[in-house]
């Protein structure tokens, strides 16, 4: 194990596609809910409490998969999670970019495993769960990844579309810090627990009903600036 791994699947700089993505922080913008930091420090804190418990607790699993079936039926599982069509599908291309830098990166065998789930991609969670056990890291910093992305890219977003101070921001998400790193050990622990049962349903299936019905009104604008 390596921790400079760990700082460099965190590094925005890292390859994996997640810059073009606001994660719906663009069409919250667009509707006024997020507009300043006050409302980014709320709808991040939100993203905590729902998709970044998911994303986190499929990444710890998967980082200690090596069978395909269980891949497959995790990428099932994952994928019943997500009601909008436009977050499955970029759920995949987010995969699909996370592979091919992490197989750049730290070529491995069970990226072949990973390839073989869909002709679409896998999910990224489960992609970036794969690349953590490459670069050899264990499934709790898998779960960390999985939290911090899930919040820095909407904040980088904030950044851009709102034209907020990026030194504000980074406060943001140092105040939500404690908050990240309990949604990281909730994560690991409901991925062990489904993992010693041996039943995958028991993974969270939280959702944001507003976020799945602006990402599917999101994908038909004309001009935007972020892929979902």
């Amino acid at each position: 194990m390596t921790r400079s791994a760990l700082l460099l699947l965190t590094d925005s700089r890292f390859p994996a596609g997640a810059h073009a993505h606001s994660a719906g922080l663009e069409s919250a913008v667009a509707a006024g809910r997020v507009h300043d930091v006050a409302s980014l420090h709320e709808f991040l804190l939100g993203r905590l409490h729902s998709a970044a418990l998911v994303a986190a607790s499929f990444a710890a699993v998967a980082c200690q998969c090596e069978d395909p079936a269980t891949l497959a039926e995790l990428d099932h599982e994952h994928d019943v999670r997500l009601v909008s069509p436009a977050l499955r599908s970029a759920s995949r291309r987010l995969g699909r970019q996370m592979l091919r830098a992490a197989r750049a990166t730290w070529p491995g065998p069970r990226f072949e495993l990973l390839a073989s789930l869909s002709a679409e991609g896998p999910h990224q969670p489960l992609a970036l769960g794969v690349t953590c056990a490459a670069a050899g890291l264990p499934a709790e910093d898998a779960a960390l990844c999985a939290v911090q992305g899930t919040i820095t890219a909407p904040a980088g977003a904030a950044i851009r579309l709102l034209g907020l101070d990026p030194n504000e921001v980074s406060g943001v998400l140092a105040k939500l810090a404690p908050a990240a790193d309990r949604t990281a050990a909730k994560a690991l622990t409901l991925a062990r627990m489904s993992q010693l049962k041996n039943d995958f349903s028991l993974l969270p299936a939280l959702g944001s009903p507003l976020l799945d019905l602006t990402a599917e009104d999101h994908v038909t604008w004309e001009v935007r600036l972020f892929a979902s």
